[in-house]
């Protein structure tokens, strides 16, 4: 079973290094994290902000807009792209399971996701090294857990890409639907819960309800982890009032970052091996 997973990772991962919007996407990354942290040294004499927490609270909003995208445009045709060029029957003609050319296409994706991720911002820890300046242990862990939950985020979205192309019958389907989920999760969902809560004006909605309607948004959960990292970074956020409202720990938040790469991951699979082809 394992050589079968590796073998469709490695697969994956191939295909994927030939695609030249994978290399564009790292270079992206690279290209503006490295420009935050050359501008972000810019008011820390100002504000006696670290460089790197000005990093953290700028690649935070960056990430929840660029990597949820890159990792749909990996994983929307994943199943249905595979069965429209013949290639997916083929693939299932070899002694492998259905799970297996599932998981072991998520474990690929998720590879060139990570890749892309640690290069792109490695680049940001780098221009901030080399300016030489005393950079607390706190800032790192920060960065690290950025890092972190940004590929978890990530295979958030794989996951939920998944689920849409074992759904849909065609490709353009399978695009306009990953272009429908990037829209709700990072621009709709939190304009209806702005206007819920101005709405409700703390009548019905507790700090409980507030707390639930944060975790049913990944990008949500991922904004708060990271821009309540540390008070430097609550600080620069503007979330020390959220953080003490929201009272939701980091754990917390990447336990539910998890159970939502786990749960459409379920779904796809389940459909998958249902699916008639």
């Amino acid at each position: 079973m394992l050589m079968g997973l590796l073998a469709i990772a490695g697969r994956e991962i191939r295909e994927g290094s030939r695609n030249h919007w994978i290399v564009a996407s790292t270079l992206l990354l690279a290209t503006l994290s490295l420009t935050i942290a050359i501008l972000g040294s810019t008011p820390t004499g100002t504000v006696k902000a670290n460089a790197l927490d000005i990093v953290v609270v700028s690649l935070s909003s960056l990430t929840t807009l660029l990597v949820p995208l890159i990792s749909l445009l990996l994983a929307h045709d994943a199943i249905v792209g595979e069965q429209e060029r013949g290639t997916l029957l083929l693939l299932l003609s070899y002694p492998v399971a259905r799970s297996q050319v599932l998981i072991g296409k998520f474990i690929g994706h998720l590879s060139l996701l990570c890749f892309a991720t640690l290069i792109g911002y490695s680049a940001a820890a780098i221009a901030v090294t080399a300016r030489g300046d005393l950079t607390p242990q706190e800032s790192w862990h920060s960065f690290s857990v950025m890092v972190g939950s940004s590929i978890l985020l990530g295979a958030v979205f794989i996951s939920i890409g998944y689920a849409i192309s074992v759904h849909v019958a065609s490709r353009g389907a399978a695009v306009i639907a990953a272009v429908g989920v990037w829209l709700l999760f990072v621009l709709l969902y939190d304009m209806a819960l702005l206007g819920i809560l101005v709405l409700d004006q703390g009548r019905h909605i507790g700090p409980t309800g507030f707390n639930v309607l944060l975790l049913l948004n990944p990008n949500d959960a991922y904004r708060v982890l990271n821009l309540t990292a540390s008070a430097d970074v609550r600080l620069l956020s503007g979330m020390a009032g959220m953080s003490a409202g929201a009272q939701l720990h980091p754990t917390f938040l990447i336990a539910d970052l998890s159970v939502w790469v786990v749960i459409p991951l379920l779904a796809a699979r389940v459909k998958f091996e249902r699916k008639e082809l």
